[in-house]
């Protein structure tokens, strides 16, 4: 039954989501709201990441020497001078993990 309950949420969050994007005419929109919403991207990403590195599982800010913050710290370093998605997600995973189980 969970299963389901799992497939069918999935399916109608996919739906909800796809009519928007299906329904609404991109000519529609003007320019000025376009070039807003090129931002969202970029807004909402950090929100998702913050929690994640700077908090621990009870919801408490870490240490400054938490490994989570030195590999977001290189990430970040990587990701302005490379401006590449990619090379900036692989570098702060592979710097985590080198920290974790060598350096830990």
């Amino acid at each position: 039954m969970s299963w389901l309950s799992v497939i069918i949420a999935g399916i109608l969050t996919y739906l909800t989501r796809m009519t928007m994007v299906t329904l609404v005419d991109g000519q529609i929109l003007s320019t000025k709201l376009k070039q807003v919403l090129g931002y969202v991207p970029a807004a909402v990403f950090p929100a998702i990441i913050f929690p994640a590195v700077f908090l621990n599982e009870s919801g408490i800010l870490v240490d400054i020497n938490d490994p989570k913050i030195i590999a977001a710290t290189i990430a970040i370093t990587v990701g302005y001078f490379a401006k590449n998605v990619i090379a900036t997600i692989l570098t702060g995973l592979i710097s985590y993990w080198f920290i974790i189980y060598f350096l830990i």
